[in-house]
């Protein structure tokens, strides 16, 4: 039997102790201290998470298409200012005609749409209400990939579920309903269900670093979360202006592979572009010249090799901004000049795999 190292007392005498037991206690007291940050960030935050019931439409098959029949979804959000504005995604309350809301404590009060961003998936509501317990807001760029997080949502109904796991990656692009990538995504594996899409994913110090988004089916431990970053920027500018702004150039494309011949020739950065498949008539892409066929490999200096890489470009800093568009015209390489203006808010065309800009 092997001995640890004897510690004496008093009398001189050295008790014996089995190896293996000093590890036992140290597990049990790093279970102790998991448990207990878990619990102090739940109860940090769990006043702060409410329960969103969306009353919407939807055409009746059964019916004329005229006729209504009501539908009711649900989901999750947080309070993030003591005046009562709510964070939760927008697939949640996207088209909603009445928005219920109910608090941690069983209050229960209608709310105002204030602005829905679905390139991002995000939403702001408001509630009018006192005593309003806000979460704190952390900061997703000091995220660690291992890090514990926590979500807090309403899966099924049931308020104030909470599920603890890590943060299991870091820099996840997922793709919005509209078409558009959401950039810096968190992959957790705390388990998100339906109805936690809205809440908070947090720390172990209960501050919010992301929005609880989506899953992956049939996948377990593979659900992502909108980076609290994204979600303050686009928070301050729906409540600002209702709306995020972005810029609009007014062509539908289609990723598409470069000739290697081309690439060689013209010495070009990137080996895909888009291809412009169609133009929107007295669009600044028509003003400007593109024709259907171009083939766009750059946009104001930058290097463009699909759709995501424009979408990522046509940002409201290049509003009413004279850009230069690189573009194949056949087999040559030519510039245009175009001033995009304000999105129209038409992001895709799911059905046809085409998207526009």
């Amino acid at each position: 039997m092997r001995l640890l190292r004897p510690v004496g007392d008093h009398s001189g005498h050295v008790p014996l102790r089995q190896a293996g037991t000093e590890p036992v206690v140290q597990d049990e007291l790093l279970l102790d201290a998991y448990s207990q940050a878990v619990v102090g960030a739940t109860d940090r935050v769990s006043a702060s998470v409410v329960h969103i019931n969306a009353l919407q439409d939807r055409p009746s098959s059964n019916q004329a298409a005229t006729d209504r029949e009501q539908r009711m979804g649900s989901g999750s959000g947080f309070v993030f200012t003591p005046d009562g504005f709510i964070l939760t995604n927008s697939h949640v309350v996207h088209g909603a005609r009445r928005l219920r809301i109910t608090l941690f404590d069983g209050r229960q009060l209608d709310a105002q749409m204030v602005g829905d961003d679905p390139d991002t998936d995000l939403a702001v509501i408001r509630i009018t209400a006192s005593n309003l317990v806000p979460a704190i807001l952390g900061d997703s760029e000091r995220i660690r990939v291992g890090q514990v997080a926590i979500a807090i949502g309403n899966p099924y109904g049931f308020q104030c579920s909470v599920t603890a796991g890590v943060v299991s990656a870091l820099g996840r692009s997922l793709r919005s309903s509209s078409g558009r990538l959401i950039d810096n995504v968190i992959q957790t594996d705390a388990a998100l269900n339906p109805g936690n899409s809205g809440g908070p994913l947090v720390n172990s110090r209960g501050e919010v670093i992301g929005i609880n988004t989506a899953v992956i089916l049939p996948a377990q431990g593979i659900c992502f979360a909108i980076a609290v970053n994204t979600a303050t920027f686009v928070a301050g500018r729906l409540i600002r202006d209702g709306k995020i702004r972005r810029s609009y150039i007014g062509v539908a494309g289609q990723n598409v592979p470069l000739h290697r011949r081309v690439v060689r020739f013209h010495r070009l950065p990137v080996e895909r572009g888009v291809l412009v498949v169609s133009i929107e008539g007295n669009s600044p892409a028509e003003r400007a010249g593109l024709r259907e066929g171009d083939l766009i490999i750059g946009y104001a200096a930058q290097p463009v090799s699909g759709l995501d890489d424009l979408h990522r470009l046509l940002t409201d800093e290049r509003l009413g901004v004279r850009s230069q568009v690189t573009i194949l015209r056949g087999t040559e390489k030519q510039l245009i000049w175009i001033v995009p203006e304000e999105s129209r808010g038409e992001s895709s065309n799911q059905q046809s795999g085409r998207h526009q800009g």
